[in-house]
């Protein structure tokens, strides 16, 4: 997943977006670009496919040298063709593939030895962590193997990159720069609130929330200057949402029911706008901020009047969102008795 849904009580949320309005065109309309990447050298994970594919190709119509990474020959180098041909200035930009599966201990290391060579011995300038997959089903029930595979994969994938560049670009000897570099993780707006049916998948997304919010914190003590964002889609179309779609419990499904699907396109872009603006925490559609707004906690503020505005409204709103999730769950308990009966069943299956 990377997303859900809410019944009715959406339109209560939506209809806050008004309050918006002001605050957003003063926050983007006049500032200037956070993050600019023409000339830049980017790396990411998780670029054969869905929103990792299409952030290398709006990355190299925005001017950057993109490096591919992911398990996939085969399909880095159909993406890596895609990027080229949407190149800003096709004369001077470089794209490169690797493979590497980051789920693999000590796969970083190398991985960036490799690319910082091809880069011409000059260090990256921003990473974007990626790669990752969702198995739903319910935790109890599935073989705790699946949550350790989603753990290997979409945390610790991230966690051993962020460990490995970190410590090059914060090293002792490391030139001190004025312009920061960009560690971008990817987590789901499950680490804000989750729902039934993702309990192997979010613990490793929240995880990673914690980690880059620990991160924005120790960052603050080393002289070079290092960016950390998250960014938080909901669900995408992308042929990892249909293998996710295979193992999702019928319960999850009637909850995300009224979820909107976004396609990689729309995601990548609005997380590139995101960070383009300085966010921190990066959502790429309303509801991704509401569930931001109800769980900010000690995190960093990317706007400290609007989310300490919204979080106490979405609070609110938590009043008569929870009864309703949890309502529907108890019913469809009660309908269908224990989880190992139903276990996998499709949506339209009664």
């Amino acid at each position: 997943m990377d997303g859900f849904s809410q019944p009715m009580w959406i339109a209560i949320s939506a209809g806050l977006a008004v309050l918006l309005l002001f605050a957003v065109a003063m926050g983007g309309a006049w500032s200037r670009n956070q993050m600019p990447v023409d000339g830049k050298t980017i790396l990411i994970t998780g670029a054969s496919e869905g929103m990792g594919r299409s952030a290398a190709r709006q990355l190299a119509e925005k001017g950057a040298n993109v490096i591919l990474v992911s398990r996939s020959a085969k399909k880095l180098e159909e993406a890596m063709a895609e990027a080229k041909a949407a190149a800003r200035n096709p004369l001077t930009q470089r794209f490169h593939y690797l493979t590497a599966d980051v789920s693999k201990p000590d796969y970083a290391g190398p991985l960036l030895a490799d690319a910082i060579a091809w880069n011409y011995g000059k260090p990256l300038d921003i990473v974007w962590c990626i790669a990752g997959k969702s198995t739903p089903d319910f935790w109890a029930e599935a073989p705790l193997s699946v949550s350790r595979e989603h753990m290997d994969l979409n945390f610790w994938g991230s966690a051993e990159m962020a460990h490995a560049v970190i410590r090059l670009w914060c090293a002792p000897d490391a030139p001190v720069v004025p312009e920061p570099k960009h560690l971008i993780f990817t987590s789901s707006v499950v680490a804000f609130f989750t729902i039934i049916g993702y309990g192997t998948y979010t613990p490793a997304k929240a995880a990673l929330r914690g980690l880059a919010d620990t991160l924005a914190q120790e960052l603050e003590i080393y002289p070079q200057k290092v960016k950390i964002h998250v960014v938080y889609p909901g669900s995408i179309s992308s042929p990892g949402f249909e293998r996710e779609n295979e193992t999702k419990p019928e319960i999850t499904k009637i909850l995300e029911e009224s979820d909107p699907v976004q396609t990689p396109d729309v995601v990548a872009a609005a997380a590139i706008c995101g960070f383009e603006k300085g966010h921190y925490a990066v959502t790429v559609a309303f509801l991704g901020n509401v569930f931001r707004w109800g769980s900010l906690g000690g995190s960093p503020r990317n706007n400290w009047v609007v989310d300490t505005f919204m979080s106490w409204i979405i609070a609110v709103v938590w009043i008569f969102a929870l009864p309703d999730i949890y309502g529907k769950i108890r019913k469809y308990a009660k309908k269908n008795g224990h989880p190992i009966s139903y276990r996998g069943k499709s949506v339209h299956e009664s």
